[in-house]
């Protein structure tokens, strides 16, 4: 039913973009006969506006083509090393790199959004390592005879992708897979695997959400798993190649995150708006460059959402030791060679100061020389992985530490 709202919705909306074309170039057939009248730039933006609020927000492309290193530009070149029906490991490496020099795994979120919300992250790495990023795919597009994908397969994804390309590794987990990385390297580090890697970064991760929990923590613990099953798990449409599958539908998601400040982002729209209309085309480009990688969003199978608000924020298993994948007890303590980094922002909304440094009190095999905690003053969620403090405070004590 929500389902089939979102994509009737999608058509009205397709429609008025429609409409917004064709008005769109009629004035600009005016505007080339010299007719510059101001309401007609005043329309011409206010339909501007139209049609970017309107337009379907595709998974937007990584744009890596180049990274700058000591002033000098190097090509970066973009490629799949392994498909998987629900993940693409994919490398961003620069032309004429060392190949034997350490490698950077970035585990993205798999919470709505694209992996390319990394992509800040991945420029910055760049510019030090070649990188290789766990691009989810949209659950909507993977055919029902694909299977089933839960926790316990995220984990062996994780794995999977660190026995490839271990054991020059170092791995950064993005906020959400923080647990499920900790799992998957604490099975290497029991079972000795020469993968296992050098050290493991953890942003923003809900690896204790006990600690200062945040309004998506607390609204995670208030309701039962069965009201989430039954009032946000939707069955993909016909329309798609994922017919049947069970989902938690992408768009549910970003309307939770938007819920959670409003206000800032109505301030975002109205300024937008404003600034078309002033004719402020850096500041309008800004803004677009943004929401077109924040508003693009994907669906997650039911069972590994579901079982994510299960084991991590109701029962927070990792937390608890009491982790089990596939019958097996998930032993933080085993790890002893993989150094650890964690890093929190201080006005994080979303993952609380204190529930990424758990990590550091489960990890109980490395000595205190091994580990590293950071605090980014002034920071939000999104801050400790993209923007200006991530690159000029945050990367160069990330990759000190790394190297060594």
């Amino acid at each position: 039913m929500l389902y089939s709202a979102y994509d009737s919705t999608r058509q009205l909306a397709n429609a008025t973009r429609h409409t917004t074309a064709l008005t769109r170039s009629f004035l600009g057939t005016m505007s080339g006969t010299g007719f510059q009248w101001p309401v007609t730039k005043s329309m011409a933006s206010h339909l501007h506006f139209v049609d970017f609020v309107t337009q379907p927000f595709d998974k937007p492309d990584y744009e890596m083509s180049s990274v700058t290193v000591d002033a000098n530009v190097i090509p970066v070149l973009e490629d799949v090393m392994l498909r998987k029906p629900f993940c693409e490991l994919r490398s961003f490496t620069r032309a004429g790199s060392d190949a034997a020099k350490d490698k950077i795994l970035i585990v993205a979120p798999m919470s709505g959004h694209y992996a390319t919300l990394v992509r800040d992250t991945i420029q910055r790495m760049l510019e030090d390592y070649d990188v290789y990023v766990t691009d989810w795919v949209d659950a909507a597009q993977v055919p029902v005879e694909a299977g089933r994908f839960d926790l316990d397969d995220y984990v062996d994804y994780c794995r999977e992708f660190m026995q490839l390309l271990g054991p020059d590794l170092h791995v950064l987990s993005v906020c959400q897979p923080g647990p499920a990385v900790l799992a998957a390297i604490a099975l290497m580090s029991e079972d000795n695997d020469p993968a296992t890697p050098k050290s493991m970064v953890f942003f923003g991760s809900p690896i204790d959400p006990r600690i200062n929990p945040t309004e998506p923590n607390q609204l995670a613990k208030k309701h039962s798993l069965k009201k989430f099953e039954e009032n946000v798990i939707c069955k993909v449409p016909s329309s798609r190649p994922g017919y049947g599958r069970s989902v938690y539908p992408g768009f549910l998601q970003l309307t939770a995150f938007v819920g959670m400040n409003p206000d800032r982002h109505r301030k975002a729209y109205a300024d937008y708006y404003s600034n078309l209309m002033s004719g402020n085309s850096e500041a309008a480009q800004s803004h677009e460059k943004f929401y077109s990688n924040y508003n693009a969003v994907m669906d997650m199978t039911a069972e590994f959402y579901l079982q994510t608000i299960e084991r991590v924020f109701h029962k927070a298993e990792i937390a608890n030791n009491a982790m089990l994948h596939r019958g097996r007890v998930i032993n933080p303590g085993a790890i002893i060679k993989t150094r650890l980094m964690t890093i929190e922002g201080e006005k994080d909304d979303v993952t609380g100061q204190g529930q990424t440094r758990a990590a550091h009190g489960l990890c109980t095999g490395l000595p205190a020389e091994d580990r590293l905690h950071h605090l980014q003053a002034g920071a939000g969620h999104y801050g400790v992985f993209s923007g200006r403090q991530w690159r000029n405070e945050i990367a160069p004590k990330l990759v000190q530490f790394i190297s060594t």
